[in-house]
C-alpha cells in the first residue's frame, strides 16, 4: 500500500485515496467534506463519464429523438441549435436516463439489444475514467496546487475488475496511485438501500454475464417476453440480487487497501476526522 502504517499516512504530505462501495453509503459525503477544506482535489468518476466519455452517446440519442419532430429536425439540419448533456457532480441524471431500463418501450423501456449496447458503452466509459485517475491526481497537484486527492468512484467499479487476481491491470494501476478505501455496509444498510430503490428505481450498470442471467431468469419466472416486461419491475427485481452479487466483489477489492464502515463515514465532520478514520483502518489490518 502507499501508506503501510498509520504514521506513514499521517505524515504523508500528499495523500491520495480512492473510495469505493455501494452507492448511497457515503462516498459523496466523504468527498464533499474533503473538497470543502480547499486542500483536496475531488475527482468524480461519474462526472468524468458523463462529461468526457458518454456525452456523445447521449447527444446522439437526443438528436435521433429530435429528428422525429419536423421543427427540431429543420433546426438541427440548419445547425441553428445544438444539444448537450447538462452533467453536474451532484446530478448525473443525463447519464442515468440514457442508460435506461430494459422492457416495454411504451412503458419507457429499451429493447434488450439497445439496453445491452448502452451498458457496454458505460462499461467502456467507466474503465476509461478510472484509468484517468493518475492523470487527475497529478493534475490536481501540479496544476491546481492541491496537496491531496480523492477519487470518488461509482458503485459499479467492482463489475469491471477481478480483484482476487494479483495481476488485475485496473486494480494494480489504481492501488499504485491511491489508497483504496472500501465503505462497507451491513445488513441494515442493504435493507435501507433496497427500500430506497424500491421507492424510486434508477438505472444501473451490470456485469454482462450477471445481466444476461437475471434477464433470462426474470422472463422464465414471469412467463413473459422481453418487449412486455415492465422496466421498473425488472430493475426492482434485480436490485437486491445486484447488491448480493457485488458484495463479494467489493470484499475482494478491499484486500488492496483498507476498510471502514458506513456508520464511521456517516459520523465524519472534518478532514481531521477523515485522517483519524483512515489511520485507524490501517491499524486494524
Amino acid at each position: 500500500m502507499l501508506y503501510p502504517t498509520s504514521d506513514a499516512w499521517r505524515a504523508a504530505p500528499n495523500k491520495r485515496v480512492m473510495v469505493f462501495g455501494m452507492s448511497g453509503l457515503g462516498k459523496t459525503h466523504m468527498s464533499t467534506i474533503l473538497r470543502e477544506t480547499g486542500d483536496w482535489f475531488h475527482y468524480s468518476i461519474d462526472y468524468r463519464i458523463g462529461t468526457r466519455y458518454m456525452g456523445e452517446h447521449i447527444v446522439n440519442s437526443c438528436i435521433k429523438a429530435a429528428m422525429g419532430h419536423p421543427y427540431l429536425r429543420e433546426m438541427l439540419r440548419q445547425d441553428a441549435i445544438y444539444l448537450a448533456p447538462n452533467v453536474h457532480t451532484h446530478d448525473l441524471g443525463a447519464v442515468s436516463t440514457y442508460l435506461g431500463k430494459p422492457g416495454n418501450v411504451e412503458a419507457g423501456g429499451l429493447s434488450i439489444e439497445e439496453y445491452t449496447t448502452r451498458q457496454d458503452q458505460f462499461r467502456t466509459a467507466e474503465i476509461a475514467a478510472l484509468n484517468d485517475t493518475g492523470y487527475f491526481a497529478d493534475r490536481g497537484q501540479t496544476l491546481y496546487a492541491y496537496p491531496h486527492f480523492i477519487c470518488d468512484t461509482g458503485g459499479s467499479i467492482c463489475e469491471w475488475v477481478e480483484a482476487q487476481d494479483d495481476t488485475d491491470e485496473l486494480m494494480s494501476s489504481l492501488s499504485a496511485t491511491c489508497l483504496p478505501l472500501w465503505i462497507k455496509g451491513d445488513d441494515a444498510h442493504t435493507a435501507e438501500l433496497v427500500r430506497r430503490f424500491d421507492k424510486s428505481p434508477k438505472p444501473m450498470a451490470y456485469q454482462p454475464a450477471f445481466l444476461a442471467k437475471c434477464w433470462s431468469e426474470y422472463l422464465s419466472e414471469n412467463n413473459i417476453i422481453g418487449d412486455k416486461v415492465d422496466p421498473n419491475a425488472f430493475v426492482r427485481w434485480t436490485y437486491a440480487r445486484a447488491l448480493a452479487h457485488r458484495q463479494p466483489r467489493y470484499e475482494a477489492m478491499s484486500r488492496w487497501g483498507v476498510t471502514v464502515s458506513a456508520d464511521e463515514v456517516a459520523s465524519l465532520k472534518s478532514a481531521t476526522d477523515f485522517d483519524d478514520l483512515v489511520a485507524k483502518a490501517i491499524e486494524r489490518m
